[in-house]
């Protein structure tokens, strides 16, 4: 089954010949930062090599959340709550956005403990976030049948709907000016006096003088055939969705092995929330050692296995000449299968603990594949040695809910302009200046 079905998008058909910046990727991060750079009287070419929207930002979960990231993303997100709020208004389109809360159950005291430390990271931010327990539990989760020992609400947290928001934000970018090309990929950059000068599409030449890498799970390999090393793998997670149902929670809610929330038509959005699969690739081995941290943190929520992504990706070329068919022409949209397994997993979840799902049909699954970089924080960032060149990449399952806020501040490194909040954390140098990078649980 493909992935979810995409609001059509009316790719603009001349190719600029020069822009002020390329954009490449059509994800939600992508769009953004090619819709505040035109908002601020750029001239944007956003490059997409198949459908906007069409892999990880239509295939996640839906979350716009700040409740238990990583504490080094909290600033940008923050800023992201306030940019989704005004989302519709500003482009025009529906983004299914609403600030439904989300709640992280607690089944252990060891998680409630867990939880409470988190929630001191938002100290602070007027977010409101407490641990709720008893009544409070049973009005947030209607119906529901689990044990629940109590759990951390963020009620100025939301969902939307990932297969309008993406569409609604390049919209509107391409009514801010932008151009905007799908089917369109970027073969290479080009450079001239040790500086960003242009770029080599499928359909030819654009030049600019910034470059922005949004392309997800596509960004290690477009970035080393321009000789900058991005440590980076991908996640498959599993999703599926049901037919409309009543008597359902509001409220979104992550619990052990269950993630769910209520999608704009009435059904749910489900995944087995424990359940993250990685393919052993060719990858796994060159980077295998940068990603040590994190396996020691998250072993017990991923599962390795060796199927046919090792041959995909040992046989896609890793550099290729400007003229040289590239594998983003080859391969326009990820579509990997779900997990069965996990499907299963979360669909049984979600029914038992909620009963009132067990009369929902399952009308849909996907998968996809997430950009995971070694401290599960992304890059937003100046690639150094090559002014011009700027990286967004490597959201790590966390790029949905951030994107608005993430394409502000690739904007605004882009253009020069005053941070909206401190880049340092994100900069691609922390995995080479020797700082020590990993990933932070926040408790």
């Amino acid at each position: 089954m493909p992935g979810p079905k995409l609001p059509h998008f009316q790719s603009d058909l001349a190719l600029p010949k020069t822009v002020d910046t390329v954009v490449i990727g059509g994800g939600i991060i992508g769009a953004a930062t090619a819709l505040e750079l035109a908002e601020r009287g750029c001239s944007v070419l956003l490059c997409e090599k198949g459908q906007i929207a069409g892999e990880q930002s239509s295939r996640n979960w839906g979350w716009v959340r700040i409740s238990c990231r990583d504490p080094r993303e909290i600033p940008l997100m923050a800023e992201a709550l306030r940019l989704w709020e005004g989302l519709n208004a500003r482009t025009g389109h529906e983004t299914g956005f609403t600030r439904s809360g989300i709640l992280y159950t607690a089944e252990t005291s060891k998680r409630e403990a867990q939880l409470e430390r988190w929630r001191r990271n938002l100290d602070g931010w007027e977010q409101n976030a407490r641990m709720v327990r008893g009544d409070q539990i049973g009005q947030l989760m209607p119906g529901h049948q689990t044990k629940t020992r109590s759990g951390l609400l963020t009620p100025m947290d939301g969902r939307a709907e990932p297969q309008l928001a993406t569409h609604a934000i390049a919209s509107a970018a391409q009514a801010a000016g932008a151009k905007v090309m799908t089917e369109c990929a970027v073969r290479s950059v080009e450079t001239a006096a040790g500086r960003i000068s242009g770029v080599m599409t499928e359909r030819g030449r654009v030049a600019c003088s910034a470059v922005v890498v949004a392309g997800g799970a596509w960004s290690r390999l477009f970035l080393g055939n321009a000789g900058v090393h991005l440590p980076q793998l991908k996640v498959l997670n599993s999703v599926l969705r049901t037919s409309p149902v009543q008597g359902g929670p509001e409220t979104a809610i992550r619990a052990t092995n269950l993630g769910l929330r209520k999608r704009a038509d009435g059904g749910y959005t489900v995944a087995d929330a424990h359940e993250n699969i990685v393919d052993i690739v060719p990858d796994s081995f060159r980077l295998g050692w940068k990603f040590l941290p994190s396996y020691r943190q998250e072993w017990r929520a991923l599962q390795f296995r060796l199927s046919n992504r090792w041959a995909e990706e040992a046989a896609e070329a890793r550099r290729w000449q400007p003229n040289q068919t590239t594998p983003f022409e080859l391969c326009r949209v990820l579509d990997p299968a779900p997990s069965q397994k996990a499907l299963k997993s979360g669909w049984a979840a979600a029914q038992k603990a909620f009963p009132v799902l067990q009369g929902a049909d399952v009308v849909q699954s996907w998968g996809g594949l997430i950009d995971v970089t070694p401290d599960a924080i992304p890059v937003i960032s100046q690639a150094d040695g090559l002014p011009g060149l700027f990286v967004a990449t490597g959201f790590s399952g966390h790029g949905f809910g951030i994107g608005p806020a993430a394409g502000k501040l690739a904007a605004d490194l882009v253009t020069g302009g005053a941070p909206v909040v401190d880049p340092h954390d994100f900069r691609l140098s922390r995995f080479t200046d020797g700082c020590g990078y990993g990933p932070q649980t926040g408790y």
